[in-house]
Order: C-alpha cells, then sequence, then structure tokens
C-alpha cells in the first residue's frame, strides 16, 4: 500500500504512527484548499457575501450524504470540542441533574462539562468501564450501572481517544432511548474511518472531525442536531446569522454557520475529500489496514507483557490501537521516540493507566511497525523508561 504515501505531504524521514491526533491532508484535497483560499483573496466579498452560502451548501449536502443524515441538520464547526461547547451551554440543567459518561472520555470534552456542571449545579458521571472489555453487552450493562433517576443525558465516545476502543453507541442509543434520555455522540475519530449512519444511531446530538480520518484541512468539523432541538441551541458567537437580513431556509445553519469573518475553505473540501477517498479505493485500503490493527495489536501487546484492552476483532478495533505500557516517564519516551528514533506515535493516559496508541493508515508498511517494536526494544535495553 506504499504507492500511496507520494499523496501525502509527510516528511519521509519520519515514521508516522500518529493520524488519530490529528489526520494529514494529501496533496489533492490540501490544493482544493488553497484553490478555495486563492478564490476567497482573488474576490474576498464576492466570496463570503455573495457566493458563501451556495458554497457552504455544496459542501454542507455531500458531508450530509456521506454521513446519512439530512443537510439540514448539519453545521460546520472548526473542532468536537467547540461543538461540544456548543450543545452543553445551550442546554438548561438544574442543580442535581446528571450527565452520564464513561471514564473514556476526551479530557477537553470532559473539561468542557464539567466547567458548565459547576455552573449549573449539575453533576458529570464518569462511570467506569473495566478493562479490559469482554464485550459488549458488559460494557452496556456497566454503563447504565451510572443511571439514575436524576440522569438527563447521556454523553459517549463512539471511538475512545486514549484507548482506541470502539464502543456500542447502537446499543447504548436504543437504551437510552428506552430511559427517555437524551443522547450526544462524540464521533471525532469516526468519519472516514468507520461506517457512520446517524440516522440509524438516531442521536439527539453527534458531532465528528473531518480533519481526522476523512483527510480535510485541519479546522474542519461538523455538528449535527435533530430538528427538535435546533432552536434551542444558542450560537457562541452572535452575527450576522442572527435576524439575518437575507436568510437561508434554515435559522439552524444562519445561526451557527455565518458567525463573523473567517476563511471557511477547509469546510469547502468535503467533495474533494470523498472524491479522494473514492478515487484511491479507500474502503479496501482501509479494511487491510484494520487488519493489520489487529495483527499489530497482538504482537504489542506480546513484546510489552500487556493483555489487550479488548477482543482483537474489528467490533472494538479500527486503525488505532492502545497498548498498556509500563513506564514512570511517559512524556521522555515520547520525546526519545521522536528525537531519537523519528517515530511521531503518542503515549495516552487513563487515570494511572499509561498506553502507547498507534494509527495504521493506507500508507504505513509493516516496515513502519517494525521500526516501532525495534526502537522500543531498544529504549528498554540501553533506559530505565521502559518497566
Amino acid at each position: 500500500m506504499n504507492d500511496i504515501k507520494d499523496q501525502f505531504l509527510l516528511r519521509p524521514d519520519i515514521t508516522f504512527l500518529n493520524f488519530g491526533s490529528f489526520g494529514a491532508c494529501p496533496k489533492p484535497i490540501f490544493a482544493d484548499y488553497q484553490r478555495w483560499q486563492m478564490i476567497l483573496e482573488q474576490e474576498p466579498v464576492q466570496f463570503i457575501i455573495r457566493d458563501g452560502y451556495d458554497h457552504l451548501e455544496q459542501s454542507v449536502l455531500s458531508l450530509a450524504n456521506y454521513v446519512h443524515c439530512d443537510h439540514e441538520d448539519i453545521v460546520f464547526v472548526t473542532n468536537p470540542t467547540y461543538a461540544v461547547n456548543l450543545v452543553v451551554k445551550s442546554l438548561s440543567f438544574s442543580p442535581g441533574d446528571e450527565i452520564l459518561t464513561t471514564d473514556l472520555e476526551y479530557g477537553a470534552c470532559d473539561r468542557t462539562w464539567e466547567y458548565y456542571c459547576e455552573k449549573t449545579g449539575a453533576k458529570y458521571i464518569k462511570q467506569p468501564i473495566s478493562l479490559p472489555i469482554t464485550d459488549k453487552e458488559t460494557i452496556v450493562k456497566e454503563f447504565f450501572a451510572g443511571y439514575s433517576e436524576r440522569t438527563k443525558l447521556v454523553f459517549i465516545s463512539q471511538i475512545t481517544s486514549a484507548t482506541a476502543l470502539i464502543l456500542p453507541v447502537k446499543e447504548i442509543c436504543i437504551e437510552a432511548k428506552k430511559r427517555g434520555l437524551l443522547v450526544f455522540i462524540d464521533g471525532a475519530h469516526v468519519p472516514g474511518h468507520i461506517e457512520l449512519n446517524i440516522k440509524e444511531l438516531d442521536p439527539d446530538f453527534y458531532t465528528g472531525a473531518c480533519h481526522k480520518w476523512m483527510m480535510a484541512p485541519k479546522g474542519c468539523s461538523f455538528l449535527y442536531c435533530k430538528k427538535e432541538w435546533q432552536e434551542k441551541l444558542d450560537p457562541l458567537i452572535i452575527s450576522w446569522g442572527y435576524k439575518a437580513a437575507f436568510p437561508s431556509k434554515s435559522k439552524f445553519f444562519d445561526y451557527h454557520q455565518f458567525n463573523g469573518t473567517r476563511d471557511f475553505s477547509a469546510f469547502l473540501t468535503i467533495p474533494a475529500c470523498i472524491e479522494f477517498m473514492e478515487e484511491f479505493n479507500w474502503k479496501e485500503r482501509t479494511k487491510i489496514c484494520k487488519q493489520k490493527v489487529l495483527e499489530y495489536t497482538t504482537i504489542l501487546s506480546k513484546e510489552l507483557n500487556a493483555v489487550p484492552l479488548a477482543p482483537i476483532s474489528t467490533d472494538f478495533y479500527g486503525q488505532i490501537s492502545a497498548t498498556r505500557i509500563k513506564t514512570q516517564k511517559p512524556l521522555e519516551l515520547q520525546r526519545m521516540l521522536f528525537t531519537d528514533y523519528n517515530i511521531e506515535i503518542p503515549i495516552t493516559q487513563k487515570g494511572d493507566e499509561i498506553f502507547i496508541r498507534f494509527s495504521y493508515q493506507a500508507f504505513n508498511t509493516d516496515n513502519d511497525m517494525e521500526h516501532l517494536i525495534n526502537s522500543l526494544r531498544a529504549i528498554r535495553k540501553n533506559t530505565l523508561l521502559i518497566d
């Protein structure tokens, strides 16, 4: 699959095993991004005021078709954390109300919820999920053990950040709806990574990053909101979209898409992202990648004397995988892997547990993973960084 590597702008001297953090933009998509920026700078007024709505609408239509939802229910945002802030700030919680989540969530989202819960007196319940995971049913059972009559909303990642696990959000959505709860899914790692059908999941809110696995330029994400909640979402920035002089068909779109002067070129690359994935047969390429993740999760677990965090199956693993690693100095270990071995890979943390998390994208090879394993062996032999 290394024929695809020339399509990316990544440094050739770096073994890049961290697609999960910020993705990487292929040359054709980046060229489309620059094309939009050139059009913007050639006639800014035309681009932003006269043509902006039409450009954005076309991109929204492409994205909605890709993630399977009504285009009137999606707006672009810069990142999923922005989307979480937008929703949380708009919902009305009372003292004692509870938001049920897991102890596997992304730190920035945890901080957002904790901030607003402190403001309102609500409680953010981080329900522990046992690791290693055994099966989907156990996850659902453990999760709803944190439910109480004060629970108002479920917030959960479809793919976790630190532990890189796919959670059974469909089953959790079904159970949450039975209990009359709102559901907000953090799908930051999902679009372009695993199949996404928002209509089938049926959450009230969903956010995903397009600049990760869809390979859009940085600052391109989306928020999905069911129509019955759109009127309740206040824009984080009040601008020309409020009481718009020339309103679109959707107040939701006006309020949240037109909030001050900005370059929205990244949003407009969505059709190019989809075209790139179709041209290079991305479904087949990533299918191979997911099998490689299963293979190297097993190998890396044995190498580090660690138990895999879940059964070795595509039910729980996509193109990223985290393995426990025993180290007292995770930042120093990560720094050494980069500076001494030219490996870009994150060392993540959940509580007191440390994980090394690798991504396997279409340009990665067996040589990349062998380089990682050999480097870890050398570090263990020559330093005290790995216990």
